[in-house]
């Protein structure tokens, strides 16, 4: 839930939206650019389920079904990874160096550094730090050691690979620039998704022994999760639970993230500092509970679902144009027609949607949600269709978003 203050502010608020296009001109960019904006293809989605919605919303939980809400699921049997110190020790020598080069977003690149650890100790490699691609939505230019303490992964794993920083002088020619220009001998393109360990031992390991590296690109879901050694299960498992920790100033964000959502202030609106000040007042209020919502409704998605979301021939035009910036026509479900593919869930949820899940799962507006989106655009939908916010409201929320500084 978004907390606000009403106040004179309301007409500063109306200001700076009329001013958003001096300040962040890329958001109102015109469809004749690469990356299509959100505001200048947007129009407003037609409903699709105004009544139903409105009911869900108007409907009342009792205080059991609140309780059951939050309750824990039961066991499910699962449990945590069973990790033991390397006994095998490394080697003196390695078979020479691994690079990988990792798309997608941040959760597929941890799975794919998991999996770059689990193929350098198949191979008996040295890993080089992996290399995060800059993700054509995102457009995050972070490198591993921006997100990840560098220093601590290396330490952790320091008995079950070998991991360096960067190549030797001998080695440094192999970049991501050198194998954008040609195909070169060094670089493995045609790894299958989920390959197994022979696969790699069959055709990575000559390569290695041939000139010393060999750079794996792509790499996302290119090892599989079946069917490999039982040290090598539970090197993954190292990796993901205690060699990945985020840098300092990443992990104080998330902090005062759910500091703010456990004990919000109430009469405090979000503002410049609002992030930045964590105080201490567990002590003073009981832990407030929040939900976690990724929305899934960006652009890339969107493009590739093929599906029509209500926005009109702006709508149509910015998602084709995208398809083929994004993913070069390579649209599958396009042979199908919109109802086709609602009939068969393969369309992303809309905000609307999202809202009438959220109250059919007993959430009301008094629910605070973390938003995993990064368009203001989809929070201020999400917003109006849990909330039903008059527009000078919606004004205030908007300027409030804008000026966080993260």
């Amino acid at each position: 839930m978004f907390y606000y203050q009403p106040r004179r502010g309301g007409a500063f608020a109306g200001l700076l939206l009329l001013l958003l296009p001096v300040f962040l001109p890329s958001l109102f960019s015109p469809l004749g650019h690469a990356s299509p904006s959100v505001f200048s293809e947007w129009n407003a989605p037609k409903p699709r389920h105004s009544r139903l919605l409105k009911s869900a919303l108007q409907g009342q939980s009792s205080n059991v079904e609140q309780s059951d809400l939050w309750t824990p699921l039961a066991n499910q049997g699962w449990k945590g990874c069973e990790l033991s110190a390397s006994t095998t020790g490394l080697p003196q020598e390695t078979q020479g160096y691994i690079q990988v080069f990792l798309d997608g977003g941040l959760n597929q690149q941890r799975m794919g550094i998991c999996d770059a650890v689990a193929v350098a100790k198949i191979l008996n490699a040295t890993l080089v730090i992996p290399h995060l691609e800059v993700n054509p939505v995102w457009r995050d230019s972070s490198s591993f050691m921006d997100i990840f303490d560098v220093d601590h992964f290396i330490n952790v794993l320091k008995d079950d690979i070998s991991i360096v920083r960067e190549l030797p002088y001998d080695l440094s020619w192999s970049t991501r620039e050198y194998y954008a220009t040609a195909i070169r001998a060094t670089r493995i393109k045609t790894a299958p998704v989920h390959a197994s360990a022979k696969w790699y031992l069959e055709n990575v390991l000559p390569v290695l022994e041939s000139y010393g590296i060999a750079a794996i690109a792509p790499f996302s879901h290119r090892l599989a999760f079946d069917h490999l050694p039982m040290d090598v299960q539970r090197l993954r498992c190292k990796v993901n639970f205690q060699a990945l920790v985020f840098v300092p100033h990443v992990r104080a964000l998330g902090d005062a993230l759910v500091s703010r959502l456990r004990y919000p202030e109430k009469k405090k609106a979000f503002g410049t500092e609002y992030l930045q000040e964590v105080t201490d007042v567990k002590g003073e209020q009981e832990a407030g509970k929040f939900a976690v919502l990724h929305l899934r409704f960006d652009k890339d998605m969107a493009a590739h679902s093929a599906c029509d979301f209500g926005g009109g021939k702006a709508e149509k035009l910015a998602l084709a144009k995208y398809r083929q910036t994004i993913w070069q026509g390579r649209v599958l479900n396009s042979q199908f027609t919109d109802e086709e593919l609602r009939n068969q869930g393969r369309c992303p949820l809309t905000p609307e949607e999202i809202g009438l899940l959220l109250a059919a799962l007993g959430f009301d507006n008094t629910t605070r949600l973390y938003l995993a989106s990064h368009k203001v655009a989809i929070i201020i939908l999400l917003y109006i269709q849990l909330h039903k916010a008059p527009q000078n409201e919606i004004y205030s929320v908007v300027s409030q978003v804008l000026t966080i500084k993260w």
